[in-house]
C-alpha cells in the first residue's frame, strides 16, 4: 500500500483540473465544504455523504481505565468523539483496490 496522504491542496488541485475553477477559487471551495462539515459536527449533527459514508459525534461517559504499565486505575473524563462509518459502496471500493 502507498504511503501517500491526500491533502487539502490535492483536493483543491483536483477541483481546479476537473471543474475548471481558478486555483484560488478551487481552494476556497474546498475550504468552504470542509468548514460546513466541521461546523455541522461541532453542532452535533450527522454528516452523510452519499456513496462515501457518515461522520457523527458521540458523547462518551466517564469511566475507569487502567494504566497498563502500573495497573493503577485512572478515571477517564467524559468527552465527545468523532466517528466515521463508510458506506457499503466505499467498503467495496476499498476492498476491490486491495485486490489489484
Amino acid at each position: 500500500m502507498g504511503e501517500k496522504t491526500l491533502t487539502r491542496m490535492d483536493l483543491a488541485e483536483a477541483v481546479f483540473r476537473d471543474v475548471g475553477l481558478s486555483r484560488h477559487e478551487s481552494a476556497q471551495l474546498v475550504e468552504s465544504v470542509l468548514d460546513h462539515i466541521s461546523d455541522a459536527l461541532v453542532r452535533g449533527e450527522q454528516v452523510k455523504i452519499s456513496s462515501f459514508g457518515t461522520f457523527s459525534v458521540r458523547d462518551k461517559n466517564e469511566r475507569i481505565g487502567r494504566n497498563p504499565k502500573t495497573g493503577e486505575e485512572v478515571p477517564i473524563t467524559p468527552r465527545r468523539v468523532l466517528s466515521f462509518r463508510p458506506s457499503h459502496l466505499m467498503k467495496d471500493r476499498v476492498a476491490d483496490g486491495n485486490r489489484q
